[in-house]
């Protein structure tokens, strides 16, 4: 397995051009063919009239929005060419939530972007890396809006408690462990019942092992007051670790996302690139 066709999600954040220049880097890497979706957040015109004096900020903000579109385009293409890369890029009107996820089923791999409260231009639709990672059924890269972001992929850290999701994560992330020069299992002590007590991190490293990944094992004790989401992101930087490979667990209640404590923590506080699945 490798991938082969990844798609990037593009808008008209600060953080745009950094999250482009991970994905032609993983591109070129693998050989993948490299799609760029352009989606960003538009409000209804029609909200704004009642509202004195909106009619003209509106008009000027999409001006503003559709030249820096046109220059991320243009962008787009030139670092294609520049990197040896062939791809795409297409853009679409419907809300990011739906087009995302759909376009992204036919790739292997989606990388997207964390929600950066301090940039309004980075949202696109409520709780959208929430959704994408639980609706697109491929694995999602997060990239951190964090200023210093590596490339991913030199030491992996697999936070691993033997669930469904933390399975096809580990799966789903194997051609990064297997250019990687150290892959690390971190399962966190503390955080489960004992009715249901996580398989060993023996176990998944003999299955990476057997795939040519090198692998080690690192079991750490939960702090009291320190959740497992906040723990694995503070192992992942004590190892120095450039990527973090992990489950996504969320349910719905009446059409509400609830996600689980440690993806939440993650999603919230990630500092690192981010590999999900669920």
């Amino acid at each position: 397995m490798s991938y082969k066709t990844i798609v990037v999600h593009l808008d008209t954040s600060r953080r745009a051009h950094p999250r482009l220049e991970v994905a032609l880097h993983l591109a070129k890497q693998f050989g993948a063919h490299l799609t760029g979706v352009f989606a960003v957040f538009s409000p209804n015109p029609r909200s704004l009239s009642i509202m004195a004096g909106t009619a003209s900020y509106y008009a000027t903000h999409e001006q503003l929005r559709a030249e820096r579109r046109g220059a991320l385009e243009r962008l787009f293409h030139a670092e294609l060419g520049r990197a040896g890369v062939e791809g795409e890029w297409i853009a679409v009107d419907e809300p990011a939530n739906l087009a995302l996820p759909n376009r992204s089923r036919c790739a292997d791999l989606i990388v997207a972007g964390q929600d950066n409260p301090n940039d309004p231009e980075s949202y696109v639709d409520n709780a959208f890396p929430e959704h994408l990672v639980m609706s697109a059924g491929r694995p999602v890269l997060l990239v951190p809006y964090a200023t210093s972001v590596t490339l991913p992929g030199d030491h992996v850290m697999v936070g691993w408690d033997g669930s469904r999701e933390a399975a096809r994560a580990v799966h789903d992330a194997l051609p990064f462990m297997r250019a990687a020069r150290l892959t690390t299992i971190v399962t966190v002590n503390g955080t489960h019942g004992d009715s249901q007590p996580p398989i060993a991190g023996a176990d998944i490293a003999a299955v990476l092992a057997r795939h040519g990944v090198r692998v080690e094992i690192r079991n750490v004790e939960a702090a009291s007051g320190l959740a497992a989401g906040d723990m694995l992101l503070s192992t992942a930087a004590g190892l120095e670790a450039d990527l973090l490979v992990m489950g996504a667990y969320a349910h719905t209640r009446w059409q509400e996302l609830v996600l689980g404590g440690a993806t939440r923590a993650v999603l919230k506080s990630m500092t690192l690139p981010v590999l999900m699945s669920h």
